[in-house]
């Protein structure tokens, strides 16, 4: 055996976080023929699981739960699980929890987001977020007996948990501080028709609303309205959770984010981060982005497999994607659409199908679909590409994404396209 096996034999790699991201970096790592051991560490007691099911069959009943297939025992990963990291010290490779110090020769940070709160209210009993398997198990029982529930947030998982409880029979009213659902997400024209899938479902949409106080049985609005409510579910964002690497040398943006280069390399050496808790920089888009998406937790560990490993490793820059279920409608969403300049319509979006898509320049950089799997599949393979498209022939719902390919006009919008503003929306 060669030194050089020797050593990969002996190098250790520390995950932490036990989410998609991190059970991916491990499995990854396996399936590039790591040889060494693998830690991965997580700080719930639950075997890993995913979490996209929380807010749709686990919350219904329909599933008792949703932890991953993955043999550990199997790949030769161990599980450290209930246990918190505190803190990174790169001079001596090790980290901290509260069982003592752990070391490492690569250490991956994988430690996810966790939900913002609205300010005093963390210790009510009846205030619930839906980040967790316990945190689905309790809301499951609010489901169960048709409470009165009050969510504040309108945004994805706002919107998600609203149509679950809706299905569960409960009365729902969502509180919205904006003047439309998705308001950080999307812009106004392509959320408009949207805010109308509260009301067909048969849940309350309050826009430009917000929380004054929450007491037993009820939520105040700052202009005096009370709402009744059994429950508060609270879906207003999320933040990387990196306060642990406070002191470490780690560099974190403004938002908190870890700022990992395009192999999703962190400041210090031999330490990467990757999935909700890591921003990238994308040349795709010409800025760095910071995705909360399932997607990204599954494409980045392999980049950082590859690097640990010593193989050849492409700048990580894919094209976001995400899905969500809500009113009864499949919503999905590829690209970025902050930096484009036209946006265009296919379909009636009164309709229960339809599409938009952002142009930069011509070139297709976003797409989204509610109820047209067939344009997102096409329109993330000519976001990919870096395709142009003929306006008008992609304007057209009974033209596949795929047949409007072509040179884009060169000065303005055509017909039925909307000029949107550079600031990111």
């Amino acid at each position: 055996m060669s030194e050089q096996q020797t050593h990969a034999e002996q190098r250790h790699v520390v995950v932490v976080g036990a989410g998609m991201a991190g059970v991916q970096t491990a499995v990854a790592l396996r399936e590039q023929g790591f040889p060494g051991p693998i830690t991965l560490i997580g700080a719930e007691p639950h075997q890993p699981y995913d979490r996209p099911p929380l807010s749709k069959a686990v919350l219904l009943g329909k599933a008792e739960g949703s932890a991953f297939e993955v043999d550990f025992e199997g790949l030769g990963v161990r599980l450290r699980l209930d246990e918190r990291v505190t803190g990174v010290r790169a001079r001596e490779h090790e980290i901290d929890t509260a069982a003592g110090p752990v070391p490492y020769d690569a250490l991956v940070i994988a430690s996810g987001a966790e939900p913002l709160t609205l300010p005093g209210v963390e210790d009510l009993p009846d205030v619930h977020l839906l980040r967790t398997l316990d945190d689905a198990a309790r809301l499951r029982a609010v489901l169960a007996a048709r409470r009165r529930v009050v969510v504040v947030g309108a945004g994805w998982i706002g919107a998600e948990f609203a149509t679950a409880a809706r299905e569960a029979g409960c009365a729902v009213t969502v509180v919205e501080a904006a003047d439309r659902p998705l308001a950080g997400a999307l812009p106004a024209e392509v959320t408009e028709p949207m805010a109308a899938w509260y009301a067909e479902s048969g849940a309350e949409l309050l826009t430009r609303a917000r929380v004054a106080t929450v007491e037993p049985g009820a939520v105040v609005l700052t202009d005096g309205r009370r709402l009744p409510a059994d429950a508060v579910v609270v879906g207003i964002g999320a933040r990387p959770t990196t306060d642990w690497l406070a002191g470490t040398g780690i560099e974190r943006g403004a938002e908190g984010a870890v700022t990992a280069d395009d192999r999703l390399r962190t400041s210090l050496p031999d330490v990467y981060a990757v999935g909700d808790c890591a921003s990238f920089p994308s040349a795709r888009y010409g800025e760095r982005l910071l995705i909360h998406h399932w997607d990204n937790a599954l494409q980045g560990p392999r980049t950082v497999a590859a690097d640990i490993v010593g193989e050849a490793v492409l700048p990580y820059d894919p094209v976001p994607y995400f899905w969500s279920e809500q009113f009864g409608r499949f919503v999905q969403y590829a690209g970025h659409h902050g930096g484009a300049d036209r946006l265009l319509w296919r379909g009636d979006p009164a309709g229960a199908a339809w599409s938009v898509c952002w142009l930069r320049e011509g070139v297709l950089v976003a797409l989204l679909a509610v109820g047209r799997p067939r344009d997102l599949a096409q329109g993330r393979k000519l976001i990919e590409a870096g395709a142009s498209l003929d306006p008008v022939r992609a304007a057209d719902p009974s033209v596949p994404l795929k047949a409007a390919v072509g040179r884009p006009p060169a000065t303005e919008c055509q017909p039925g396209m909307a000029r949107l503003s550079r600031d990111r929306d």
